[in-house]
């Protein structure tokens, strides 16, 4: 895992600089080259650790197209698909894969000008029917990743929230936690790019219901930004209601949001006020206080897709592996930091 330390060496940025950046500091003028510079390299980091106790891979031939459903700089707002795009181009160059990233174009996608035929797209994100319907003209193998919207086609590779949702609980409620609010928002696109209930607030809703132990002026709608979230928490306190012993939220930018806001209150995390986050990138263990969270494996999502991928494509002399579309559902896991704690006990 990546220091700030070594991020100061491999960025040229100062570790105090680092630090406001991957908190978020409102305060803090930088360019988006240099958010974007620090966040990646903490990724890069992080994936040359990993790598490096996987042993060689061989080489390959594949032509691959990349859909991203973000720009870059929406990317900066929300790093989870910033990620998730880096650990793709970092397996690819492990792997000798050409990535071709598309043209956005009449919003839809398209492949550059004078491009050769791909053998495959990934396409990172959430996608309308028109854009999938532009990717199946530009190749008709396709894998999505964070998203899957047409199973009986084409290959995905998604998160099982439930299950998250499942261990966060079960993290809190061992520690004594019977107090929980949730921090995101009400609404989110799915796989179709339609409008519906976002899913982890759904499921942590009906988690606690069946708990007995939802308590709905705890549940703060915001998007899921930095900014947003402590706007959320700072009108949520300032309500005088009474106060969860902990929060889970929906992303670490929501995570990172929020207690911003609980230490301005002079709310200590977690003595006062637990918060654990999910998706768990390496951002999480480089902001302070280092993220207690719901680990999604961005890398291993990013190098499933790509496997996925590989074996649905035919090369000379060789079939494809398969023909079938699989879903892979990747379990999460539950990454303990310093963010959460037994409840605080006041006489």
């Amino acid at each position: 895992m990546a220091t700030l330390r070594e991020l100061a060496e491999r960025t040229g940025y100062s570790v105090a600089t680092i630090s406001r950046i991957l908190s978020g500091d409102p305060s803090l003028s930088v360019t988006e080259e240099a958010r974007h510079k620090v966040l990646e390299e903490a990724g890069r980091l992080n994936y040359t650790a990993n790598r490096s106790r996987r042993g060689r891979t061989p080489k390959g031939v594949l032509r691959i197209g990349l859909a991203e459903m973000l720009t870059p700089a929406q990317q900066l707002e929300d790093p989870y698909y910033l990620y998730l795009s880096s650990f793709v181009r970092q397996v690819c160059m492990e792997k000798k894969y050409t990535l071709v990233p598309l043209e956005r174009w009449r919003g839809g996608f398209r492949a550059p000008a004078g491009e050769e035929k791909l053998d495959g797209i990934l396409a990172i994100g959430l996608f309308s029917q028109e854009q999938i319907a532009d990717l199946e003209g530009i190749s008709p193998i396709l894998v999505f990743l964070d998203s899957s919207p047409k199973e009986s086609c084409h290959d995905s590779v998604v998160v099982n929230y439930s299950l998250g949702i499942s261990l966060a609980l079960e993290h809190l409620q061992k520690l004594g936690h019977t107090k929980i609010g949730f921090l995101g928002p009400i609404w989110k696109l799915d796989d179709l790019h339609r409008r519906a209930q976002e899913v982890r607030r759904q499921l942590f809703c009906q988690h606690m219901e069946k708990l007995g132990l939802l308590q709905k002026q705890w549940l703060l709608d915001c998007p899921m930004e930095t900014e947003a979230a402590a706007e959320a928490m700072q009108f949520f306190l300032e309500s005088q209601q009474e106060r969860p012993t902990a929060f889970l939220t929906a992303n670490e930018e929501a995570a990172i949001g929020a207690i911003r806001t609980l230490q301005k209150y002079g709310i200590s995390v977690p003595e006062q006020i637990s918060v654990l986050s999910f998706n768990d990138t390496p951002r999480s263990a480089l902001v302070e206080p280092p993220l207690t969270s719901v680990s999604t494996h961005v890398e291993d999502m990013s190098r499933t897709a790509l496997r996925l991928l590989r074996e649905r494509v035919p090369l000379p002399n060789r079939q494809a592996e398969r023909v079938l579309p699989l879903k892979v559902v990747v379990p999460p896991s539950l990454t303990c930091r310093c963010t959460t704690a037994p409840p605080a006990i006041f006489t």
